[in-house]
Protein backbone atom coordinates (compact mmCIF):
# COMPACT_ATOMS: atom_id res chain seq x y z
CA UNK A 1 0.00 0.00 0.00
CA UNK A 2 1.45 3.62 -1.34
CA UNK A 3 1.18 6.61 1.04
CA UNK A 4 -0.76 9.02 -1.27
CA UNK A 5 -0.59 12.61 0.20
CA UNK A 6 -3.97 13.80 -1.68
CA UNK A 7 -5.56 11.13 0.43
CA UNK A 8 -3.92 12.24 3.56
CA UNK A 9 -5.39 16.18 2.91
CA UNK A 10 -8.83 15.02 2.64
CA UNK A 11 -9.95 15.14 5.87
CA UNK A 12 -8.12 18.20 6.70
CA UNK A 13 -9.42 19.79 3.81
CA UNK A 14 -13.29 18.65 4.70
CA UNK A 15 -12.40 19.92 8.20
CA UNK A 16 -11.38 23.11 7.21
CA UNK A 17 -14.35 23.63 4.70
CA UNK A 18 -16.69 22.74 8.01
CA UNK A 19 -15.03 25.14 10.11
CA UNK A 20 -15.47 27.82 7.27
CA UNK A 21 -19.01 26.55 7.24
CA UNK A 22 -18.99 27.53 11.19
CA UNK A 23 -17.57 30.84 11.30
CA UNK A 24 -20.10 31.94 8.20
CA UNK A 25 -22.75 30.79 10.41
CA UNK A 26 -21.29 32.45 13.46
CA UNK A 27 -21.05 36.01 11.28
CA UNK A 28 -24.69 35.40 10.32
CA UNK A 29 -25.63 34.98 14.01
CA UNK A 30 -23.80 38.39 14.92
CA UNK A 31 -25.41 40.13 11.85
CA UNK A 32 -28.56 39.37 13.23
CA UNK A 33 -27.37 40.28 16.96
CA UNK A 34 -26.24 43.86 15.04
CA UNK A 35 -28.95 44.41 13.32
CA UNK A 36 -31.23 43.99 16.53
CA UNK A 37 -29.00 46.28 18.21
CA UNK A 38 -29.14 48.79 15.22
CA UNK A 39 -32.65 49.12 15.77
CA UNK A 40 -32.76 49.43 20.05
CA UNK A 41 -30.11 52.32 18.66
CA UNK A 42 -32.08 53.89 16.30
CA UNK A 43 -35.03 53.89 18.81
CA UNK A 44 -33.14 55.24 21.63
CA UNK A 45 -31.86 57.91 19.56
CA UNK A 46 -35.43 59.17 18.12
CA UNK A 47 -36.93 59.18 21.84
CA UNK A 48 -34.02 60.99 23.35
CA UNK A 49 -34.75 63.23 20.42
CA UNK A 50 -30.70 63.27 19.07
CA UNK A 51 -31.91 61.89 15.91
CA UNK A 52 -29.86 65.47 14.63
CA UNK A 53 -26.71 65.56 16.63
CA UNK A 54 -24.07 64.92 14.38
CA UNK A 55 -22.17 62.51 16.77
CA UNK A 56 -25.05 60.07 16.90
CA UNK A 57 -25.65 59.77 13.45
CA UNK A 58 -22.44 59.17 12.80
CA UNK A 59 -21.83 56.61 15.98
CA UNK A 60 -25.41 54.90 13.97
CA UNK A 61 -23.64 55.22 10.46
CA UNK A 62 -20.54 53.72 12.18
CA UNK A 63 -22.78 50.66 12.98
CA UNK A 64 -24.16 50.27 9.78
CA UNK A 65 -20.31 50.48 8.32
CA UNK A 66 -19.57 47.58 10.33
CA UNK A 67 -22.65 45.56 10.07
CA UNK A 68 -21.92 45.73 5.73
CA UNK A 69 -18.38 44.48 6.76
CA UNK A 70 -19.79 41.78 8.18
CA UNK A 71 -21.96 41.11 5.64
CA UNK A 72 -19.10 41.02 3.18
CA UNK A 73 -16.71 38.98 5.28
CA UNK A 74 -19.15 36.18 5.47
CA UNK A 75 -20.20 36.66 1.37
CA UNK A 76 -16.51 35.69 1.55
CA UNK A 77 -16.40 32.70 3.43
CA UNK A 78 -19.62 31.49 1.76
CA UNK A 79 -17.56 31.99 -1.85
CA UNK A 80 -14.45 30.34 -0.33
CA UNK A 81 -16.51 27.48 0.53
CA UNK A 82 -17.91 27.01 -2.38
CA UNK A 83 -15.17 27.44 -4.55
CA UNK A 84 -15.46 30.48 -6.04
CA UNK A 85 -13.51 34.44 -6.60
CA UNK A 86 -13.34 36.03 -3.67
CA UNK A 87 -10.45 38.48 -4.49
CA UNK A 88 -13.41 41.31 -5.02
CA UNK A 89 -15.49 40.45 -2.10
CA UNK A 90 -12.20 41.08 -0.28
CA UNK A 91 -11.49 44.49 -1.59
CA UNK A 92 -15.05 45.71 -1.29
CA UNK A 93 -14.80 44.93 2.51
CA UNK A 94 -11.41 46.56 2.32
CA UNK A 95 -13.17 49.70 1.04
CA UNK A 96 -15.82 49.67 3.68
CA UNK A 97 -13.81 49.54 6.56
CA UNK A 98 -11.34 52.11 5.38
CA UNK A 99 -14.28 54.58 4.59
CA UNK A 100 -15.74 53.62 7.62
CA UNK A 101 -12.53 54.93 9.24
CA UNK A 102 -12.98 57.82 7.49
CA UNK A 103 -16.23 58.71 8.38
CA UNK A 104 -15.70 58.54 12.39
CA UNK A 105 -12.31 60.35 12.00
CA UNK A 106 -12.24 62.83 14.66
CA UNK A 107 -9.08 64.93 15.38
CA UNK A 108 -9.15 64.53 18.82
CA UNK A 109 -7.93 60.87 18.44
CA UNK A 110 -4.67 62.45 17.64
CA UNK A 111 -1.55 64.44 19.34
CA UNK A 112 -1.36 66.92 16.47
CA UNK A 113 -1.74 68.58 13.39
CA UNK A 114 0.50 66.42 11.80
CA UNK A 115 -0.31 63.37 13.42
CA UNK A 116 -4.30 63.91 11.98
CA UNK A 117 -2.75 65.50 8.79
CA UNK A 118 -0.94 62.27 8.22
CA UNK A 119 -3.70 59.78 9.42
CA UNK A 120 -5.77 61.13 6.73
CA UNK A 121 -3.65 61.39 4.38
CA UNK A 122 -2.65 57.45 4.61
CA UNK A 123 -6.70 57.01 4.66
CA UNK A 124 -6.81 59.28 1.41
CA UNK A 125 -4.20 56.76 0.21
CA UNK A 126 -5.80 53.70 1.07
CA UNK A 127 -9.10 54.77 -0.09
CA UNK A 128 -7.76 55.70 -3.62
CA UNK A 129 -5.44 52.42 -4.17
CA UNK A 130 -8.44 49.92 -3.03
CA UNK A 131 -10.97 51.45 -5.00
CA UNK A 132 -8.63 51.74 -8.79
CA UNK A 133 -7.75 48.16 -8.01
CA UNK A 134 -11.13 46.95 -7.44
CA UNK A 135 -12.06 48.94 -10.73
CA UNK A 136 -8.89 46.96 -12.06
CA UNK A 137 -10.25 43.97 -11.15
CA UNK A 138 -13.33 44.33 -13.46
CA UNK A 139 -11.49 46.00 -15.91
CA UNK A 140 -8.17 44.10 -16.66
CA UNK A 141 -8.05 40.80 -18.62
CA UNK A 142 -4.72 39.16 -18.34
CA UNK A 143 -5.07 35.67 -20.75
CA UNK A 144 -4.45 32.53 -18.48
CA UNK A 145 -5.01 34.50 -15.16
CA UNK A 146 -7.12 32.49 -12.46
CA UNK A 147 -10.57 33.48 -11.69
CA UNK A 148 -9.98 36.01 -9.34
Amino acid sequence: MEFELDDAADPAARAMEWLVLGAAYFLLLLFLIGVFDLFVSLYRLLVAGNFTDPAEVVELLDSVLLLLIIVEVHRTLVAYARGKPVLRIVVSAAIIAVSRRVISFRLEDYGGGNEALLAAAALGVLILTLTLGYFMLDRVNVPGRLEL
